[in-house]
C-alpha cells in the first residue's frame, strides 16, 4: 500500500499550481536575506512594469512605503498594506513645477494575467531567533499575498486542524510574514479550508467551482479548465446555484481550492472586492468572501449592468441566501464592487427596508465596512432629508425605509427625485406583502426614481403567487439554500422533535376565548384577514398558556 508523504502531498500541490501557470521556485534557491518577506526584485520590476508612466523615484517612494513597518500590531498593519494594495499607493512628488500626487498600483487589476505569480515552498525565514518554513508561499509580485500550510491526511495525529494551529502559530512567532497576508490555506492533502489572519477555525470555510453558469450539471473540475467567474453571462431566470457545484466523494477539496480559488482571475478579483475589515467598537474583524457569496455577488453585478442599461428593463434579480449564511455582507460585497464598476458610472445606491431595526442593522454593517465601499453611508431621517439625499449627481450610499416613499397628502404623488439610471434600490427582504409594490410605497418609489434599477436579497424562499416581487425585481440570480448552507457548515442543522404537550386551561379563561372566536366569526362573510386573526387568536391562547 502507498502512503503519500507530507513532501509529496506539497509537491502534488505546486504541480497544480503550475498547470495554473504559476512559477514554482524552492524557497532555497532564491537569494535574500531569511529576514526579509518581500521578493523586492520581483516587486520593483512588477511595479515598473505596471507604472511604466511614473517617474522611478517614485516607484521606489512607493516600495519603501510599503516595506515600511508602521505600527506594533499585526491587523493594523495588514490593514494597511491591504489599502495600499487595492486602493494604490499615494505619492507625493513633482512633475514639472508642480506638486501632485501619484498613485502606484502594486497590482494589474485590468489585466490580471500581466502580473507575476509565484509559488515557493520551504521559504526560510528567521525572526527574533525563530526559524521556520511554511509548506507553500504564493507570491504575487514579489508580495506574500497567500500562505498554505499542509499536514498530511494519512497520519492520524496530523489533520487539517493541525495545519490551521500551525498557521495560528507562524502569526506569533514570525509576525512580518503576515504584514502582507490575503489568505490563509490549510489542508491535509484531501481537505481544504480558508480563511484570513484573524478567522477563527469555525470561519474557515471550503471553495466551490461552478460548472457552467445557466445548467445545473455537475463535474469534477480537471486540469484543463479555465473558469473566469468575473465575465460571466447568463440570464439571472436560469440561474440556480445549489446544483451548480460538484459534490462527489472523490472530489479532493486540495484541488478545488488550488483550481478554483487560486485561479489568478478568481484570486485577484477576491483580494480587490471580497476582503473586508469589519470594525466594531470591541474589535477588527478581517473576513473573506465564501464561495457563494463570491459568485452571487459576481451574477449580480452583471445582472444590474444589464438591467439598468438603456436597454434593460430596471429589475435585476433576486438573490435568496437563506438565513445565516452572510446575506448582509454579500450585499456589502455587492456595494463595493457595484461601485467602481465602469458601466455604472459611479451609482447612487439605496438600501431600502421595511423596519426601523433591519435599517439600522444594516445601516451599522456598511458603516463597519466603509474601507470597501470606500464612502460614508448615510441614514435618512425623515422625507425631507431623503429627497435632499437623493437628489444628486451621482454616488452615494442612502439607507431608507420604504414608509419614507408616502407623499405628505395622502392619495398625492410623490415628486420626483432623479432621472438617472445609475440609481440602485437594494431591497432587504424584497418579497414582505409590507412593501405593497402594486398600488402601495414601491409605486411612489417609481414615481420618485423612475429610471432606478431594483435588485432585491432575501433569506427565504419567494412564492410562487408572489407576482408582486417578480414585476418589481425579476427572477432568481442567485440561489444558496438551507440544505447547500447545511453542507458547507455555512449554518448549523435544524432538528425538529414532533410531540404532543399537554394543554391546561382554566374553565374561565377557555370561556373567554371561545367568547372572543364568536365575535370575530359571528359575520356570515368574513375578509381573509379577518379569518387569519381569527386562526392565530385560538393559536396564539393555547401556545401562551402554560404547559408541561
Amino acid at each position: 500500500m502507498n502512503i503519500l508523504t507530507e513532501d509529496e502531498i506539497e509537491q502534488m500541490a505546486l504541480q497544480t499550481l503550475q498547470e495554473q501557470g504559476y512559477e514554482v521556485m524552492n524557497g532555497a534557491t532564491i537569494e535574500r536575506a531569511y529576514n526579509e518577506v518581500v521578493l523586492t526584485n520581483r516587486l520593483y520590476s512588477a511595479i515598473e512594469k505596471i507604472n511604466s508612466n511614473i517617474p522611478a523615484d517614485i516607484r521606489e517612494e512607493a516600495v519603501r512605503n510599503i516595506l515600511r513597518v508602521q505600527h506594533t500590531n499585526l491587523l493594523a498593519n495588514n490593514e494597511v498594506f491591504h489599502k495600499y494594495l487595492t486602493e494604490g499607493v499615494d505619492v507625493k512628488g513633482r512633475e514639472g513645477e508642480q506638486i501632485k500626487t501619484f498613485k502606484v498600483w502594486l497590482i494589474d487589476f485590468k489585466n490580471p494575467a500581466n502580473n507575476d505569480f509565484l509559488a515557493v515552498n520551504q521559504f526560510t525565514i528567521i525572526e527574533n531567533h525563530n526559524n521556520k518554513r511554511p509548506d507553500v508561499i504564493i507570491f504575487v509580485n514579489g508580495l506574500p499575498l497567500v500562505v498554505i500550510e499542509i499536514k498530511n491526511a494519512t497520519d492520524e495525529n496530523a489533520t487539517i486542524k493541525n495545519a490551521y494551529d500551525q498557521l495560528q502559530t507562524y502569526k506569533q512567532v514570525i509576525p512580518s510574514l503576515f504584514n502582507y497576508n490575503s489568505i490563509l490555506i490549510a489542508t491535509d492533502g484531501w481537505f481544504a479550508k480558508s480563511g484570513t489572519i484573524t478567522s477563527d477555525w469555525s470561519r474557515f470555510s471550503g471553495w466551490k467551482i461552478p460548472n457552467n453558469y445557466g445548467q445545473s450539471q455537475r463535474i469534477v473540475p480537471t486540469n484543463t479548465q479555465r473558469i473566469d467567474p468575473t465575465n460571466i453571462v447568463s440570464e439571472p431566470e436560469t440561474l440556480y446555484n445549489s446544483t451548480l457545484f460538484e459534490k462527489e466523494p472523490t472530489q479532493i477539496e486540495m484541488d478545488v481550492v488550488l483550481k478554483g480559488m487560486l485561479d489568478k482571475n478568481t484570486l485577484i478579483d477576491l483580494i480587490r472586492y471580497f476582503i473586508v475589515f469589519e470594525k466594531t467598537k470591541e474589535k477588527t474583524i478581517k473576513k473573506l468572501a465564501a464561495y457563494h457569496q463570491y459568485y452571487a455577488v459576481n451574477k449580480a453585478i452583471q445582472s444590474t449592468v444589464k438591467a439598468s442599461s438603456l436597454i434593460g428593463d430596471q429589475r435585476a434579480g433576486v438573490v435568496w441566501h437563506t438565513q445565516g449564511s452572510g446575506k448582509s455582507l454579500s450585499m456589502v460585497f455587492y456595494s463595493g464592487k457595484m461601485v467602481v464598476t465602469p458601466q455604472l458610472n459611479n451609482p447612487t445606491i439605496l438600501v431600502l427596508t421595511d423596519r426601523n431595526d433591519l435599517d439600522q442593522q444594516l445601516f451599522e454593517t456598511f458603516s463597519n465596512c466603509q474601507q470597501l465601499i470606500r464612502q460614508t453611508p448615510v441614514q435618512a431621517e425623515n422625507r425631507n432629508h431623503l429627497q435632499s439625499l437623493l437628489s444628486v449627481a451621482s454616488g452615494g450610499v442612502v439607507f431608507t425605509t420604504i414608509q419614507k416613499f408616502m407623499p405628505e397628502e395622502k392619495g398625492g404623488t410623490y415628486p420626483k427625485l432623479s432621472d438617472r439610471r445609475n440609481i440602485v434600490v437594494i431591497a432587504d427582504e424584497a418579497h414582505r406583502s409590507q412593501y405593497d409594490f402594486i398600488d402601495g410605497y414601491a409605486r411612489h418609489m417609481r414615481d420618485a426614481l423612475p429610471n432606478a434599477s431594483f435588485i432585491g436579497f432575501t433569506g427565504t424562499p419567494i412564492e410562487k403567487e408572489d407576482k408582486n416581487t417578480q414585476a418589481i425585481f425579476g427572477e432568481y440570480v442567485d440561489i444558496y439554500d438551507i440544505q447547500q448552507a447545511v453542507q458547507d457548515g455555512a449554518t448549523v442543522r435544524i432538528f425538529y422533535e414532533s410531540r404532543l404537550a399537554k394543554i391546561e386551561l382554566d374553565p374561565e379563561e377557555q370561556k373567554i376565548i371561545d367568547q372572543r372566536i364568536e365575535e370575530v366569526t359571528e359575520e356570515d362573510e368574513l375578509t381573509e384577514r379577518q379569518q387569519r386573526f381569527a386562526k392565530w387568536t385560538q393559536q396564539e391562547a393555547i401556545v401562551g398558556s402554560e404547559n408541561d
